[in-house]
């Protein structure tokens, strides 16, 4: 069996990775800014591969608090490489949990590639990018395998305010006949958190290397979602949108081609769930 060390298993990622992944887990559950904490951990087990989710989200989180958020995103991943590079045995492959937020928002319908510069414009973004930075730099001579998957806007059963859809459900649930909700014409590339959990795996099998995009390369508009939730709940939406469009799609061919099969694209709600 497998041994995998992982960061952020108590994350809804996270726990659908142990749940639907056959390998033995090692969890780091504490705080990954303590150094030495992690560092004693990290010397007293050993893995064949690691998976680093642990970090704050989502964007708005990581805004109102950006010094904590750059303490976690950032040092905590220092940290992680640190001590796993001091080992005499090393994991094999390391898989960073990046996010599409490295990416530049487009104002027309276009699907963006790994090879597209990475201009983060949220600060959750920015720390995702220089962490990125500084695993390539750190374990290029390390031994160590690194692919980072970007992963768009996931979607789980589980998830909880602030996450958009979460957070567009209780505005609709919790209000009366009619609402309004402002700055919504706007398009995302949705993707269960099922389906990474296999694209992580795939990786892991495939022994990939770089950056893969991860999304289901299909267009959504947080209009329609909140249309098809408030039909759910009987209830009607006024839209008042004041900005310009953007979108935030991913070109997930690179990864296509090692024969991942997200689910089919379904715009109803079940896809979200």
């Amino acid at each position: 069996m497998i041994k995998c060390g992982i960061t952020g298993s108590k994350g809804v990622l996270g726990r659908r990775i142990k749940q639907n992944l056959p390998y033995k887990f090692y969890e780091f559950k504490k705080d990954i800014t303590k150094k030495k904490e992690l560092k004693d951990w990290i010397d007293k087990n050993n893995f064949d591969i690691f998976i680093h989710l642990a970090a704050k989200v989502p964007a708005r989180r990581v805004h109102k608090g950006y010094k904590n958020s750059y303490n976690v995103n950032v040092n905590g991943t220092l940290n992680l490489i640190d001590a796993l590079i001091k080992k005499k045995i090393k994991p094999k492959w390391l898989f960073f949990s990046s996010t599409s937020h490295v990416y530049k928002l487009a104002l027309k319908s276009s699907k963006i590639n790994e090879k597209e510069v990475a201009k983060p414009q949220t600060k959750y973004g920015k720390t995702k990018f220089i962490a990125e930075n500084y695993l390539k730099k750190r374990l290029k001579q390390s031994g160590i395998k690194l692919c980072i998957g970007r992963i768009f806007s996931f979607t789980d059963e589980n998830q909880k305010i602030p996450f958009v859809i979460p957070s567009i459900t209780k505005k609709i649930k919790s209000s009366k006949k009619k609402i309004t909700l402002y700055e919504l014409n706007h398009y995302r590339d949705f993707v269960n958190t099922k389906d990474v959990v296999s694209a992580i795996d795939l990786l892991r099998r495939r022994k990939a290397e770089g950056i893969y995009n991860i999304g289901s390369g299909n267009k959504f508009n947080l209009k329609t979602i909140a249309n098809l939730i408030a039909k759910k709940f009987s209830k009607k939406i006024n839209f008042i949108d004041t900005k310009k469009t953007t979108y935030l799609i991913s070109n997930n061919k690179k990864i296509l081609r090692l024969n991942w099969k997200p689910r089919k694209f379904n715009m109803n709600l079940k896809y979200f769930y």
